[in-house]
């Protein structure tokens, strides 16, 4: 494994570990909260979730995003490689 996927890693551990902190919190928060009515933690609840499924399809979104142009970049890259590896080739 080298040091990039290792880094990534340790990032991605850390991002996991946040979120369930944040999830923990927020639910010991509503569940110590006695002034709150349980429909309204409910609605909260509901919404910190589908908060955080759009932001995982954003992010997903982004990343295929990037890993197309970056897949295009590099066909792109290697025909023009290609062509001049023919060019050069025929000059000789």
């Amino acid at each position: 494994m080298n040091a990039n996927q290792t880094d990534n890693a340790v990032i991605i551990f850390v991002n996991v570990v946040g979120v369930a902190l944040a999830y923990g919190l927020l639910a010991l928060s509503l569940y110590l909260s006695t002034e709150v009515p349980l429909a309204t933690k409910g609605y909260w609840g509901m919404g910190v979730l589908l908060l955080t499924i759009s932001l995982i399809n954003v992010v997903k979104y982004r990343f295929d995003a990037q890993s197309r142009e970056d897949r295009i970049r590099r066909i792109e890259e290697a025909k023009h490689d290609k062509l001049l590896e023919d060019y050069v080739g025929e000059v000789k």
